[in-house]
């Protein structure tokens, strides 16, 4: 295999290396040797429908460049990191070869990658058939891990992520609508992709959590993703008078069915949505109909996190970013820096640079407190899973543009509440 050849000359051009300079030993000790260039391969959706999840990449990689400097150092010797980035382009297929392109022709060290199942998943597949170490972040565990047909039992050898789960957003969601009085009538928007079938499934996903805490959900069944007409969606959730609706698309499919649901009359009085709500983009083009929608919460400037790697609060990292571009902080890039974080901190604990089991190895004993939280993983909920604090918010409008406010912290309660949540009606 390419990978393993490569790896297998890198070793032996060290240990020639080492005999060659064993005379100048005592420079050695007055000056850290040099090393071999890391490679650290990167996959993210810098464009298509997903691009909102990798909008501060250029400022998450020009940070993480900076804070590693001339390189990092593993055993005494200071090694040079390439960050080798990649876009996949919001498409399944095309992150698979830009991952394989990664691993074959770059010959990375380590695969990182982020932003949705359509991303992380096809990544780490390439990761685990090339035996190459993988971390991902930015998708619930169980789109990761089952979508890629996992077992508790076996789980994975190479690919390790970091997010919350299903029964994180669902415990944040009902605690949001226990705090409003309704019906509790529930519809369901859940388009026919990995995390809409994740969402949806009904041993795995939101149906039987839903039901277990007293609530009904409607569910009409997948929609094709970039669907141009909800009415099917709307009548159902009208004639079941859903008084809450919640799902996990992409934004252009819920700004469609938001605008369509005006249009036919249709007005819940709680929107709970994943993905398409994270971003202040998205509230910011529906004007007024953005005023009060709600979604899980992963990360704010709020949150009582610092990173390990550049020593930046939360705080300091979203005004960094408001500073470099003049662009409202969205949640995902405090999951890209914090994965950049993990990522160079298992590298500086491996053993032995050249052997892929060993950077391997240095992920597994992980515990590393990051910008979104400790890192560690062990064997909940599965052994390549590490779970991170999620929350609830609603989006207020300002003058200033839309404010993600957090509403319900009742299961993470170090990060601090906002305000209190205002139904839509």
């Amino acid at each position: 295999m390419k990978t393993r050849n490569a790896f297998e000359r890198r070793r032996i051009l060290k240990l020639g290396a080492a005999a060659l300079t064993a005379p100048a030993l005592f420079w050695a000790r007055r000056a850290p040797a040099a090393g071999r260039v890391i490679r650290i391969g990167h996959v993210s959706p810098r464009t298509g429908p997903l691009a909102a999840f990798a909008e501060a990449d250029p400022f998450v990689l020009d940070g993480i460049r900076k804070a590693i400097g001339a390189g990092i150092t593993i055993g005494g010797v200071v090694h040079p990191v390439e960050i080798l980035s990649k876009d996949s382009q919001s498409s399944t297929n095309r992150a698979a070869e830009v991952a394989a392109e990664l691993i074959l022709s770059d010959e990375v060290d380590l695969l990182v990658a982020a932003s949705t199942p359509d991303t992380t998943n096809p990544v780490a597949d390439q990761a685990e058939v090339n035996e190459v170490p993988c971390i991902t972040t930015d998708c619930p565990w169980q789109p990761y891990f089952f979508g890629r047909g996992g077992t508790p039992a076996a789980g994975f050898d190479w690919t390790y992520h970091f997010f919350w789960g299903l029964e994180d957003v669902v415990a944040s969601f009902v605690a949001m609508w226990q705090r409003v009085p309704t019906n509790r009538v529930v519809g369901g928007l859940f388009p026919n992709d990995a995390d809409g079938n994740a969402w949806g499934d009904a041993q795995q996903g939101l149906p039987p959590a839903l039901q277990k805490a007293g609530f009904t959900l409607i569910d009409p069944g997948r929609f094709r993703p970039l669907a141009k007409d909800f009415t099917a969606q709307i009548s159902a959730f009208k004639a079941a008078n859903a008084e809450i609706v919640t799902g996990n698309l992409a934004p252009p499919d819920f700004t469609t069915f938001w605008a369509q649901a005006a249009q036919q009359g249709y007005h819940p009085k709680l929107v709970t949505v994943g993905k398409a709500l994270l971003f202040p983009s998205v509230i910011a083009g529906m004007g007024a109909r953005g005023d009060g929608l709600t979604t899980e919460v992963w990360w704010t400037p709020e949150h009582p996190f610092v990173s390990g790697l550049t020593g930046q609060s939360s705080r300091e990292l979203t005004d960094a970013y408001r500073a470099a571009t003049g662009r409202p902080w969205t949640q995902p890039m405090g999951f890209k820096h914090a994965l950049f974080e993990v990522a160079i901190d298992a590298l500086r604990r491996t053993r032995d640079i050249d052997d892929p089991a060993a950077i391997r190895d240095a992920i597994v004993a992980t515990d590393y407190a990051s910008v979104v939280g400790r890192i560690h993983w062990a064997t909940e909920p599965v052994r390549n899973v590490c779970r991170t604090p999620l929350v609830g918010g609603q989006w207020r409008l300002t003058d200033a543009g839309p404010e993600l406010v957090v509403v319900e912290n009742s299961h993470a309660p170090t990060i601090p509440l906002g305000g209190p949540l205002r139904p839509l009606r």
